[in-house]
This record gives C-alpha cells, structure tokens and sequence, in this order.
C-alpha cells in the first residue's frame, strides 16, 4: 500500500477577515448604563459646584473681590477639580489620558467658563440680580446652564469610550 503525501485536501474558502459584529445592547441596559453615567457626573459636578460657590463667595464677600474676577477664578479653580474627578471617578473606564483628552477637556471647559461668565454677567449686571442672595441665584443660574453644555462635551468628545476612537482614527 502506498500513500500519496504530496496530494492535498482541496481548500475550503474562508472568508479573508472574519468581521465581529457585537450583539445590540437592550434599550433598559443603555438607559441604565447614561443613568449611571448622570450620576456620577453628578457627584463631581456637585463636587465642583461646592468649589466654586465656596471660591467665589470668599473672593467676592470675603475679601471684596470684582464680580467678573471672583466668578472667572472660582470657575477656573472648580475646573481644575473637576478634571480628577472626571479622569479618575466619572470616566476613569473610558481610554486612558492623553495630550488631546487633556486638550479638549480645558478648551471645552473655558468655553463652559465664558459661558457662565456671560450669563452671569447677564444676570448680575442686566438683571440686578447683585448683593449676598442675588448674586449666588446669578452664579447658580449661569452653572446650571454651561453644566448642560460640559456634559453633552464630555461625554462625547473628551472621555471617549475606546471603541468611539479607535473608529474615529480610521
């Protein structure tokens, strides 16, 4: 009996990349998941709004600082806070720290601050929303409506999931 070794099999045809395609996340899960998401964001917002009510407050009542300046250096300061709290508490599963993250992040939050410098302009000034419990109403006001924009911001540009950026690089 002989054996033919230099005969081969025929080859089956496979396809050249096998492509993943993830099973579609339930709706409850995704709700739950941006629930989670809202919270924590809120925990260091919260965080952040408690600095920056303190800073302004002592800048502004304590030692007499200008409107404007107190409210520009208590948000810059609640800025510097609320990048360790969202890098290492509220996005630390998302992809790690980079040039560009760090980037986007405090030209996102100087927008943030221009904008509730601006409405809080607004309602000082245009409004005679001043004195001890009129400006904080103008300072709470003005955080309320640039938080909306951080967070829509970071969620989706600056704390970025891996899978996002890796397609975005393509």
């Amino acid at each position: 009996m002989t054996v033919n070794l230099s005969e081969q099999r025929p080859k089956v045809a496979r396809p050249a990349a096998e492509t993943v395609v993830p099973a579609p996340v339930p709706a409850f899960a995704r709700v739950r998941r941006l629930a989670v998401e809202v919270a924590k964001f809120g925990v260091v917002g919260g965080s952040g709004v408690a600095v920056n009510f303190l800073v302004f407050n002592l800048l502004l009542h304590g030692v007499s600082w200008a409107p404007m300046t107190a409210t520009v250096m208590a948000s810059v300061v609640a800025m510097g806070t609320n990048y360790l709290g969202f890098r290492f508490f509220a996005y630390r599963d998302r992809s790690s720290r980079t040039r560009q993250q760090i980037a986007l992040f405090f030209v996102f939050s100087g927008i943030g601050v221009m904008m509730e410098s601006l409405l809080f302009y607004i309602g000082y000034h245009g409004l005679d929303m001043n004195g001890s419990l009129g400006s904080n109403a103008a300072k709470a006001l003005s955080i309320v409506l640039a938080s909306a924009f951080r967070f829509l911001v970071y969620r989706t540009w600056v704390f970025q999931h891996e899978a996002k950026q890796g397609a975005g690089a393509r």
